[in-house]
């Protein structure tokens, strides 16, 4: 009998585990995907695939999302950064690749964290390592809030400029191709 219950419960542990497998510890449902693109006059494009969370009546920077700690730029998966040319993000150059994207948010001013790391899951942050690059970003309020977590980017002038916005928060950043 004794034996039975044993396997039972191992079964039942087994069955939990497949089943949680892979779902984040916060309740509620995943973010819903999203994705951005910019392509440059020559074809060669910026790509950002991020999960969109919600701001759901919360408070998000300074709370949800920490001042001055790393945050992972979405929710969920790793915000991932495929570029398919050499660039410029602000007077940072970055060669082709994919990249993850992290953000470290402050009330005046952010900065945009590129990791060398990539696949992971969006939490816990890699570590300063693993960074190739930190790039400030311009930081700015919205007159309204805005719901969902967004990353979009402005065309214009032959350069991307890419924006963060979410709460009342705008932060942003110029991309250019580097030739």
């Amino acid at each position: 009998m004794r034996k039975c219950f044993l396997v039972a419960a191992a079964i039942a542990i087994s069955a939990l585990n497949l089943f949680t497998r892979g779902v984040p510890a916060q309740m509620g449902a995943a973010s819903p995907l999203a994705k951005a693109e910019c392509k440059f006059a020559d074809g060669k494009s910026v790509h950002i695939d991020y999960s969109s969370p919600r701001m759901r009546g919360r408070k998000i920077f300074g709370g949800l999302v920490p001042y001055a700690e790393p945050w992972r730029a979405g929710a969920n998966e790793a915000t991932t950064f495929a570029i398919d040319t050499d660039v410029k993000v602000g007077t940072t150059s970055v060669p082709k690749g994919s990249y993850t994207l992290f953000a470290l948010p402050n009330p005046d001013s952010w900065a945009l964290i590129i990791s060398k790391d990539t696949g992971e899951w969006g939490i816990p942050y890699p570590g300063a390592q693993d960074d190739f690059a930190r790039v400030p970003m311009k930081v700015s309020k919205l007159q309204s809030p805005v719901e969902n977590f967004t990353i979009a980017f402005d065309h214009g002038g032959g350069a991307c400029t890419l924006r963060m916005e979410w709460e009342t928060t705008r932060a942003s950043i110029e991309i250019t191709e580097t030739k």
